[in-house]
């Protein structure tokens, strides 16, 4: 019944690190585009948070990340009172603020 498969031999001629800098190549290029569309855009928007974050001040009118929109009237160390409407003023952590938008924008809504 072998006559149906042929027997493997390995080829002692062909053993040897041959392609290891072609693999090298393909490492480093993963790398490369790793860092360039992974790494590097995610570290860019969370310094920009960071930013918008450290400079929210009373006054400014910002979105959270579930959608409220509403205007800064209280800042503390780690959370702000946002006023969304009159006499309606909910508590936020500083870290749920998605964006600050321009001065005059819940009043055109």
């Amino acid at each position: 019944m072998s006559f149906f498969i042929p027997a493997a031999y390995a080829d002692t001629a062909a053993a040897g690190p041959a392609g290891s800098g072609f693999e090298w190549i393909f490492l480093i290029g993963f790398l490369v585009i790793f860092y360039l569309m992974i790494w590097r855009p995610q570290a860019k928007r969370a310094k920009e948070h960071k930013g918008l974050i450290s400079g929210l001040q009373k006054g400014d009118e910002v979105v959270t990340s579930g959608g409220i929109a509403g205007k800064v009237t209280k800042v503390t160390d780690d959370f702000i009172v946002v006023e969304v409407s009159d006499n309606v003023e909910l508590k936020f952590q500083k870290q749920a603020v998605a964006a600050a938008l321009p001065k005059g924008t819940l009043k055109a809504i």
